[in-house]
């Protein structure tokens, strides 16, 4: 697998909106490897806000999250940000 590529000075920034913190953990983990910088938040509420401060490259979204559900975060941050969002749900 080969590595995201990058600038020398800026790598890529990702939040990660996850709930799951062993999930998220891993993924940063991960991500990191590869020369992905994230941020992580546990919650709808400030994973929207978080999104929506024009600061992110890519936004990866979990669905199943407290104080505001993942496809209420999606809904709202896509009326007003065009910032790329990946779902990440173990819903059925």
């Amino acid at each position: 697998m080969t590595s995201v590529p990058t600038t020398s000075t800026t790598p890529i920034l990702v939040l990660l909106v996850e709930d799951d913190l062993r999930l998220a953990s891993l993924t940063k983990e991960y991500l990191e490897g590869h020369g992905v910088a994230v941020v992580h938040v546990s919650d709808g509420r400030r994973g929207q806000d978080e999104a929506l401060s024009g600061k992110y490259d890519a936004v990866l979204l979990d669905l199943m999250l407290p104080g505001r559900d993942g496809l209420e975060v999606c809904r709202e941050v896509r009326a007003r940000s065009d910032v790329p969002i990946v779902v990440l749900t173990a819903r059925g």
